[in-house]
């Protein structure tokens, strides 16, 4: 196939994604967003199948059999743990405006620079390599279908087509991923057509597959039977030779990290995310993906072996040879298309995100941390401009090495050493996101550790013997044959990559432990953990968060934001956190939101550690002491969830002024309520002992009393005391629910037999007022409950004392009826008594809520029975029997109109046969 319509049909490709990437732009400008859609979402993530996938899978599938699979079961069996891990990290890149893996890396370790700086070197150091494995299989393409295999790769670079291809390559990744300074705005462009070129790999993989497996062959048996007929593919359709379940573990393992850690996987999963419920769909969708693109692996492997046997090409070559081959030229250029799509879209997404990465992390900290290079910045355009350079270098860089290194070794072998090496990111980035213990000192230490193991273990050796001696793998360094790097302390079991990954994830995940447990964190390292760990429960509280004391003045975040975003935006930025500013009372200094606001949108610019390095230059903030800190934290409902935690150590948590006034809001409202039932209860008390003491001192000073004054004073004494023991209980029970102390004590019961007894022991108090009191049952002895027996007792009397109460002679008698409907036995208690106001008939089961109204009583609002039921004492009653219903799984509800009565309704729900008494606190 001629050479020019090759590099015609690659320019013409090229074309079409810059026609695709424009036509998103447009749209979203429109507010017709293409990328707000699962299917779009989940085919992005596709860009994890490089030209990896779809070359070097049939080179390693041929070599080593089924243990390619490896590289996509690790993805396949973490997408389910996405809803809890990728959800996590989305949420948080979003509240905090992150927008690489090292800047996320960096941001939860204390945004620490230096830790930013490694983790982006060892991107760096990881990725090059990877990168131009793409270029070698766009190279390789062109020069095999060209019929002159590895002209290109000894031709003057400014005569190879893949000089070319990557200059042309790093336009349109400038062109769509560096147009915004904000690199957490979404790149729509870039994203669509990434999620078409998985279109165009998937369907060109598959056509290849099927020609080959049902044109060439009479279908996967007809290949896989002549493949078992070789001695050397029938071992491949094991594990593989000389290949264990352990190299099958670590190589999973491998591919689950880099799935979440590659920089292009972090972009397009976490950056471009437009909304985390596409990854409902993207978590059965991807997976999915990764089947159908890799159901002909092994037959294009085992048939390409069969049939291509004599000629002198490396099984990486089977995807394009075997078309050619057979005379189907068109089928070739699409398989040549499909590899082409595959690489290109790889380079794309990576160098956007490794640009970003150096600029955040390594550009803008060193020209920050110099007031003095900081007047050469000039306007956004410098980070711009940054991006555009760092894009067009690592693609030079790439392509050097791939002129240099890369045709030694295999797409895959290069492929996994990348993927060993942001495995390096699994402790400190699983270990932050949900154990706080996790510090910078621990991050550190194991990620220098790891890393240092990985470069002996698998970067060392690739150097053998171009840069270094064949004996340092034979006989180790020196001569010490239990350092050698492939055998390291004398594991021999292990191939190459599973051996590096065991040795590099063991000093790295000790290093982070060892590190963490043995160094104290900062303030800014807890707050930070707090906000990664607990992000779900903040997430609210933090949208608009603030936590900071200090003096800036407006001007010079005026001055920050008009640097970088122009004046306009920084106008807006001012006037929406300062807008005094816009009045005639113009303020000189900045308030806790506007700083925080100004540091937030600088990081997606920037980077965090860059950011606050920024604000922290023209602001001076003072330190927040522990117990204020803990103080205001409290003051916010949303956030205490994490109270216990602060009070054993500080952090800065941040809030908006108006949440903290909210939340003051309700606190008032609660002392207030507090503070009435702390009065009324008070008062209760205080009835009974003074009663107590007044009979006690006259029975005392009396000692000849007449004997039927004495008793009669005793028994008064004694219900007094009654009425103490059960005003205290109450208050008790009510302290031990809603704590979670209370714990039921559940028999299977039968509850008529319990409205039996109930109605016995409030019967004194209706014979007192003459009211009837009538019992229906339409139960059956085998609808019973489990429960606890005292406390429902205590429930039924609750609720008959209560219908006593507001009923009287007049009103007629009160009805109490068992029944069961749905599952559930029901108890109704019904009165004819002086009902309750509408407005009223939740309140009245809130434990405040009679107090409040007593005191509203007291203040001059003067109740009458037309009003319905007020009643002054403590307001427990209701509130204590709600909540044993609950307790019990149940419901309490209430009707009631003004008077005509009130209908209390219990529902519990009936206890199977064979059911076991549950416990719940």
């Amino acid at each position: 196939m001629n050479s020019l319509i090759l590099l015609f049909v690659s320019a013409g490709y090229l074309c079409l994604l810059f026609v695709i990437a424009d036509i998103a732009e447009r749209r979203s400008r429109t507010g017709r967003s293409l990328v707000n859609n699962p299917y779009i979402y989940s085919l992005s993530l596709a860009v994890y199948c490089t030209a990896w996938t779809f070359y070097g899978s049939v080179g390693r599938a041929a070599e080593h059999g089924v243990q390619f699979l490896t590289v996509y079961i690790g993805p396949t069996l973490t997408a389910p743990l996405w809803w809890i891990i990728l959800r996590k990290i989305i949420r948080i890149c979003k509240q905090q405006r992150i927008t690489n893996i090292a800047d996320f890396i960096s941001a939860r370790y204390g945004k620490s620079r230096g830790l930013g700086v490694f983790v982006t070197v060892l991107c760096l150091v990881g990725i090059i390599p990877y990168i131009s494995i793409q270029i070698k299989a766009i190279s390789g393409s062109l020069s095999l279908l060209s019929g002159s295999p590895d002209a290109y790769d000894r031709s003057f670079f400014l005569t190879d087509p893949a000089f070319y291809t990557t200059l042309l390559l790093g336009i349109f990744t400038i062109l769509f991923g560096t147009r915004t300074l904000e690199a957490t705005e979404r790149h729509e462009g870039m994203v669509t057509a990434i999620a078409f070129e998985s279109l165009v790999k998937l369907v060109a993989f598959v056509a290849l597959g099927v020609f080959v497996t049902f044109g060439l062959f009479d279908g996967p048996a007809s290949i896989f039977s002549k493949a078992i007929q070789l001695p050397a593919l029938k071992e491949q359709l094991t594990f593989g030779p000389g290949h264990t379940t352990g190299d099958w573990f670590w190589n999973c393992l491998m591919s689950m990290a880099a799935v979440l850690f590659l920089p292009r996987q972090f972009q397009v999963a976490v950056v471009e995310n437009v909304d985390e419920r596409h990854l409902d769909r993207a978590i059965w969708l991807f997976p999915l993906y990764l089947f159908v693109i890799n159901l002909f692996v092994l037959p294009l492997a085992f048939g390409g072996h069969i049939l291509l046997a004599d000629l002198p090409i490396h099984a990486d070559s089977y995807v394009l040879m075997l078309p050619v081959q057979y005379g189907q030229k068109g089928l070739a250029l699409l398989a040549y298309i499909g590899g082409f799509s595959a690489a290109t879209g790889m380079i794309i997404v990576e160098t956007i995100a490794l640009s970003v990465m150096v600029s955040n992390n390594v550009v803008m900290p060193l020209v920050i941390g110099r007031p003095s290079w900081q007047s050469r910045v000039g306007t956004g355009s410098f980070v711009i401009n940054t991006r555009r350079i760092t894009i067009l270098v690592f693609l030079l860089m790439a392509y050097v090495y791939y002129r240099a290194v890369s045709h030694h070794f295999s797409l895959v072998s290069v492929g996994l050493i990348s993927f060993a090496a942001v495995a390096q990111f699994l402790p400190a980035v699983i270990g932050g996101l949900f154990w706080k213990g996790g510090n910078l000192p621990g991050a550190r230490l194991g990620l220098w550790a790891g890393s240092l193991v990985w470069f002996y273990t698998l970067v060392l050796p690739t150097l053998v013997p171009a840069l270094l001696p064949a004996e340092l793998l034979t006989d180790g360094p020196l001569g010490i044959g239990w350092l050698r790097p492939q055998n390291l302390f004398g594991l021999n079991t292990l191939e190459p990559i599973a051996h590096g990954m065991f040795w590099s994830l063991l000093a790295n995940l000790i290093g982070y432990l060892w590190g963490s447990a043995n160094w104290p964190q900062s303030s800014i390292e807890y707050n930070q953990a707090i906000l990664f760990v607990d992000i779900f429960k903040l997430s609210r509280a933090l949208d608009n968060s603030v936590v900071w004391r200090g003096k800036v003045l407006i001007a010079d975040l005026r001055s920050l934001l008009t640097t970088f975003f122009g004046p306009e935006r920084a106008n807006r930025a001012i006037l929406r956190y300062a807008p005094d500013e816009s009045s005639g009372q113009k303020s000189l200094y900045a308030d806790a939101q506007l700083v925080t606001y100004t540091e937030r949108v600088l990081a997606g610019a920037i980077g965090t550690a860059s950011a606050r390095t920024l604000v922290a230059s023209v602001a001076k903030e003072e330190p927040i002491l522990v117990d204020e800190m803990i103080r205001i934290l409290k003051s916010s409902q949303e956030l205490i969830l994490v109270n216990k935690e602060l009070k054993r150590k500080s952090a800065e948590l941040e809030r908006t002024t108006r949440q903290l006034s909210e939340a003051n809001e309700r606190l008032k409202a609660a002392d207030m309520h507090k503070d009435d039932f702390l009065s009324t209860v008070t008062h209760e008390i205080r009835t009974p002992i003074t009663s107590i003491r007044a009979l006690t001192e006259i029975v005392h000073d009396t000692p000849d009393m007449d004997p039927d004054a004495r008793q009669h004073f005793l028994g008064t004494v004694i219900k007094e005391s009654e009425r103490l023991t059960r005003l205290i209980n109450q208050v008790l029970d009510l302290e031990r629910i809603e704590s979670g102390r209370y714990q039921l004590s559940t028999e299977r019961l039968y509850l008529p037999e319990l409205v039996t007894e109930a109605v016995d022991v409030v019967g004194p108090l209706a014979t007192e007022k003459a009211i009837p009191i009538r019992v229906a049952n339409h139960t059956e002895p085998s609808d019973s409950v489990w429960g606890d027996r005292d406390r429902l007792m205590e429930v039924i009397v609750n609720l008959l004392s209560n219908a006593i109460k507001y009923s009287d002679r007049a009103a007629g008698p009160i009805t109490i009826t068992t029944h069961t409907d749905a599952g559930a036995l029901v108890l109704t208690v019904q009165d004819k008594g002086i009902g309750i106001d509408l407005a009223h008939q939740e309140l009245i089961f809130e434990k405040f809520y009679q107090t409040h109204a007593v005191r509203q009583t007291e203040k001059g609002s003067s109740r009458s029975a037309k009003s319905g039921r007020v009643l002054k004492s403590s307001g427990l009653g209701l509130a204590i029997t709600r909540r044993i219903i609950h307790l019990h799984r149940g419901t309490i509800t209430l009707e009631s109109k003004l008077g005509e009565g009130s209908c209390f309704t219990v529902r519990l729900p009936l206890a199977p046969e064979g059911a076991v008494a549950y416990e719940k606190q």
